[in-house]
């Protein structure tokens, strides 16, 4: 292992991946660490949906849509084994919004992010089992509009095999213990499995660790950090496929969330998510009694199912660590994400090294998130490298060698 870094990436997620992937390829010397395994937690435990956020339309969160459709048709191209197009069905019930408005944000949808590969919006007759999926739909009409899905964990595995490629270093079950300044640089202590310390030195430290990045901020020289994060859990469960057809629905229920039932594994339907706020992440989320009886009663409200907690054959949760912006609603709490920048206490020497921690994001957007953080770095610190983030394709495949890296 190398004695000093450019970047220390601290977290394998996908913002982590995301990061040490474009550092990489713009030449610089980086080490990602993961206390655990690559994609363990939030990233693996997505919708598996590659989107826009089309709710998010009417929070008038413009740029957050425009910048996740721009990057939906960038993983369309470069991701193209584990992106794929889905067809969504938005059916449309009395207290909902009336039909030409849906229809103008739908239209916005379409052309927001210069829509180039995706069929457009339309809306359509629920009494068409083409449609309504065989099912008895509480609506008449909806509208169709197209996403993605993705296979969520792979997509990060893989975005971590192109940075090793690159010529980045990864260490999987490796701990950042302690971290401390060291005049320009940092110096951060590693434990791996068998509790084997040892040092590395690095420029700049990038906190990519999700709902750990508050305690990553707090190994500082033993100083705690002031609470940034807000955590959400995100629920989904796997029931028994109820509904016919190649498409999935989104459903808007009365409490203002959306729930999306995508088709899952051929035999399936994936239905989620939840937001429940948390204190923390213990590594053994899953949904509880009050979250599988949500999802099943927006389910059985649309469809009249009769979906309960015996159809679930497998459930699964994540905790988001979402930047606090002071809403008290979970569910309106901003995914964007916020790069917040430490550079500790300004000396005569010129400065001491940065630290950034990343708050909130999607999947979709993290390779913009990473494109900005790699434009702000190089603004305020000596870490430099070629211009322009990766766009090339992910691997196909994950070549049996690329695990030696990983600590397999």
């Amino acid at each position: 292992m190398n004695s000093g870094y450019d970047l220390l990436v601290v977290g394998g997620g996908i913002n982590g991946a995301s990061i040490a992937r474009d550092a990489a390829g713009r030449g610089l010397d980086v080490l990602l660490v993961e206390c655990g395994d690559i994609a363990q937690a939030t990233s693996s435990a997505s919708s598996k949906l590659i989107h826009g956020g089309l709710r998010y339309l009417e929070q008038y969160k413009f740029r957050l849509v425009r910048e996740a459709l721009e990057e939906r048709e960038i993983l369309l191209r470069t991701a193209p084994h584990i992106v794929h197009p889905l067809r969504f069905v938005l059916p449309h019930r009395a207290g909902m919004r009336p039909p030409w408005l849906i229809g103008l944000g739908l239209g916005l949808y379409d052309r927001l992010g210069g829509r180039r590969t995706l069929p457009g919006s339309e809306r359509v007759d629920l009494t068409d089992p083409a449609w309504n999926g065989g099912l008895e739909i509480a609506a008449k009409t909806g509208f169709a509009y197209t996403d993605c899905t993705v296979d969520d964990a792979r997509l990060v595995v893989l975005a971590v095999v192109d940075a090793a490629r690159r010529g980045a270093g990864v260490l999987t079950r490796t701990r950042l213990t302690a971290l401390r300044r060291n005049g320009k640089g940092w110096i951060g202590t590693l434990e791996d499995s068998a509790r084997t310390p040892g040092e590395i030195a690095a420029r700049v430290v990038v906190n990519a660790s999700g709902p750990w990045a508050d305690h990553v901020r707090a190994t500082v020289d033993g100083a705690s950090a002031p609470r940034r994060l807000r955590l959400v859990k995100g629920s989904h469960i796997v029931v028994p496929r109820f509904h016919s057809g190649d498409h999935a629905f989104i459903l808007s229920h009365d409490d203002g969330r959306v729930v999306f039932a995508i088709p899952f594994a051929e035999q399936y339907s994936l239905i989620g998510t939840t937001d429940v706020a948390v204190d923390g992440p213990d590594g053994n989320e899953a949904p509880n009694a009050e979250e599988i009886a949500y999802l099943c009663g927006v389910v059985n409200d649309y469809f009249g199912l009769g979906l309960g907690p015996e159809h679930v054959v497998w459930g699964y949760a994540g905790v988001r660590a979402l930047f606090d912006d002071g809403k008290a609603d979970p569910a309106s709490v901003t995914r964007d994400y916020v790069l917040d920048l430490d550079v500790g206490h300004r000396k005569s020497d010129g400065g001491t090294p940065p630290m950034l921690s990343v708050y909130g994001g999607k999947i979709t957007t993290a390779r913009r998130l990473a494109e900005r953080a790699m434009k702000l770095l190089a603004r305020i610190s000596p870490v430099s490298g070629r211009n322009g983030p990766p766009r090339r394709r992910f691997p196909a495949a994950i070549p049996a060698r690329s695990m030696l890296s990983f600590g397999y």
